[in-house]
C-alpha cells in the first residue's frame, strides 16, 4: 500500500521528503489516508477530518491539549521517542552542570572549592524509561553508574511507580522524564524531597507539573537536597520575582532540552517510520492512549 499522507497546517521539505522516502506519497487532506500535523496547538487542527483519515501523527511527545480531540475512530500517535537523544543530552548536561556547581563557580570571582556530587559511579534514578530515559541510560554508560529506572508498570527490568519511595534514597541523582498525566501531578512533592540524599541533584527535563513548585522551594532553602537543574517549571515560565530565580541551589535553562533547530529533523525519522509501518500494515510507533494521557 502506498499511503496518501497530509503534511500540514504548512509543508515542510524535511517532513515530507521523510514521507516519500518511507512509501508514501504527499496529498490534499481530502484525499488523504493519514495526517502528519506540525502546529502544537490543537486550535489549527482540521474539524471534522475527513472519514477515509485513518491515522493521525502529532508533532510532540506531551499530548495533553489534544486528548480532548482524539477520537476512536482512527489511531493517533505521538512523537514519544523521537526527541530522546537531544533531550537526554540536555538531561546529561543539566546533571554534570549540576553535581559539578558549574553555574555557582562561572559566576564566583575568586577561586572556591564547591561541594560537588561527582556523577563517575554514583547511583542515578531515571523516573520515566521511555525513549529519553533509555537514551540517557546509553549516554551514561560511560560514566559507570548504577542505574534505577522506574516506569509505571516496572516492566523490561524497571521497577514500578508505587517502588518509588526505596529508589529516592538510594539515588544521588534523579531524573524526571515521565508523561504529565493527572497520576504524574506533583509525583515529586514534600515527602518524595524529604526521603532524597541531602547531597542529591533533582533533574526534570518532563513537564514542570512533576514536581511540586513550592515544597521544591522550601527544600531548596532548606538545605534539604543538593540542588535541581530544571528545563521546566511550574509555572512556566516563572514570573519575575519567583524565588526559584534567586535560589542558590536551583539551575534553569528555559525548556531547551528539546532545541527548535533539530524539531524537524528527529520528527522526520520518526515520520518516516510510521508511514512505512502505516503503509506495510504494522504496529505504528508512539500509540496514543486517552485513557492514560499519553
Amino acid at each position: 500500500m502506498q499511503p496518501a499522507v497530509h503534511v500540514g497546517p504548512e509543508p515542510d521539505r524535511a517532513i515530507e521528503e521523510a514521507v516519500s522516502t518511507a512509501g508514501g506519497r504527499i496529498a490534499p487532506l481530502e484525499q488523504a489516508d493519514a495526517v502528519v500535523w506540525l502546529d502544537s496547538s490543537p486550535d489549527s487542527f482540521p474539524d471534522p477530518l475527513p472519514e477515509r483519515v485513518k491515522w493521525v501523527q502529532l508533532p510532540s511527545a506531551g499530548v495533553e491539549p489534544w486528548l480532548e480531540r482524539i477520537d476512536g475512530s482512527r489511531l493517533w500517535t505521538s512523537a514519544a521517542g523521537a526527541y530522546g537523544r537531544p533531550v537526554a543530552e540536555h538531561a546529561l548536561a543539566l546533571m554534570l552542570a549540576g553535581g559539578r556547581r558549574i553555574a555557582d563557580c562561572a559566576r564566583a570571582q575568586r577561586w572556591t572549592e564547591p561541594p560537588v556530587v561527582p556523577l563517575h559511579r554514583s547511583t542515578v534514578a531515571i523516573v520515566g524509561a521511555g525513549g529519553i530515559g533509555r537514551a540517557l541510560i546509553e549516554l551514561l554508560e560511560p560514566f559507570g553508574v548504577d542505574v534505577l529506572a522506574v516506569t509505571r508498570r516496572g516492566t523490561g527490568g524497571t521497577l514500578p511507580a508505587d517502588r518509588l519511595g526505596e529508589v529516592l534514597p538510594a539515588a544521588h541523582h534523579i531524573v524526571i522524564a515521565a508523561p504529565a498525566t493527572a497520576a504524574t501531578r506533583h509525583l515529586i512533592g514534600a515527602a518524595e524531597l524529604e526521603a532524597m540524599r541531602a547531597d542529591a541533584w533533582l533533574v526534570n527535563v518532563a513537564r514542570g507539573a512533576l514536581v511540586d513548585t513550592d515544597a521544591l522551594v522550601a527544600a531548596l532553602a532548606g538545605g534539604a537536597i543538593a540542588g535541581a537543574a530544571l528545563d521546566v517549571t511550574d509555572p512556566e515560565p516563572l514570573p519575575d520575582e519567583h524565588p526559584l530565580w534567586r535560589e542558590p541551589r536551583a539551575l534553569i535553562t528555559p525548556h531547551v532540552a528539546n532545541p527548535v533547530a533539530t524539531l524537524s529533523r528527529y520528527l522526520a525519522e520518526h515520520v518516516r517510520a510510521n508511514v512505512a509501518r502505516f503503509g506495510a500494515g504494522e504496529a505504528l510507533l508512539a500509540p496514543i492512549d486517552p485513557d492514560a494521557g499519553y
